[in-house]
Formats: structure tokens, C-alpha cells, sequence
């Protein structure tokens, strides 16, 4: 499956929990850490969502958020992820940040060069990834 989408997590549907439009994903991640997804109900049915089933998280670039990791801040984020930046590559109005996780786990998030000067993001700082629950795309095998 090839996809424009720079994150691509799969990992085991742990939980679901069933609300009146939306429903709650849990997802752990092979590295033991848990991505919370909301999704339609419907969507839930048709992609025939089972705990214990196979999920694949997909994340688009743009919508994770960065954020220095000694902000003071809480976050209404349900998936924080602390991780060390790897990369920065500059753009004319964007940059791309790859932000790794740990060692089976990175994230790439794209933001405005203002965004990069504004935190002074550099290889090796420590950051914290923010993604919605509802910013998150869930797909099956088919």
C-alpha cells in the first residue's frame, strides 16, 4: 500500500470503546505504547475493527504538532509522544522534522520555518509530539 501520508504506525487494536457517533481506538504500537484514534462507528463496522485485530495508523505530517518538552503545559492531545528530534530539513516556508520516538519509532511533522526558529528545533533536542485522536486515519487489510 503506498500512501502520502509520512506516518504509518500498525500495530494491535487493544480497545474500542463505542460512543453514539464516535467511536474510541486504542492502538498498541509495536514498541508498547498506546495511540488513541476516534473514528465514526460506521467506520468501525466497515473496516470490521475486532480487538486483537490488525490495525494501520495513518498520520499526515502536517498534523503533528511539536512542542518543546519542558513547556509546563498540559495538553488536550490524547497521543504525547517524548522523543528527541533526528532531523530538520528547511524548506522556503516549511520545514519536515523527524522526531524519533525510539529506536522502532519516528515521527515526521511539518512545520512552519517560523515554528522551527520559534523553538530553536535542532538535531538531538527533546520534543514532544502531539497528534488528535480525531486527526488519525485507521485502515484494514483487505
Amino acid at each position: 500500500m503506498i500512501t502520502s501520508a509520512r506516518n504509518q504506525l500498525t500495530g494491535t487494536v487493544s480497545a474500542i470503546t463505542a460512543g453514539a457517533v464516535n467511536d474510541e481506538i486504542e492502538i498498541t504500537l509495536p514498541n508498547g505504547k498506546a495511540l488513541i484514534a476516534t473514528i465514526t462507528h460506521s467506520s468501525v463496522q466497515y473496516l470490521d475493527l475486532k480487538r486483537g485485530g490488525e490495525a494501520i495508523a495513518f498520520i499526515k505530517a502536517p498534523w503533528v504538532i511539536l512542542t518543546a518538552a519542558d513547556t509546563g503545559l498540559r495538553f488536550s492531545a490524547r497521543n504525547q509522544f517524548a522523543g528527541n528530534v533526528k532531523a530538520v530539513v528547511k524548506g522556503a516556508v516549511n520545514s519536515e522534522v523527524t522526531v524519533e520516538i525510539d529506536a522502532t519509532m519516528s515521527l515526521v511533522s511539518v512545520i512552519t520555518n517560523e515554528s522551527v526558529n520559534g523553538l530553536k528545533l535542532k538535531e538531538g533536542d527533546a520534543v514532544t509530539a502531539l497528534v488528535k485522536a480525531s486527526s488519525i486515519v485507521i485502515a484494514t487489510r483487505a
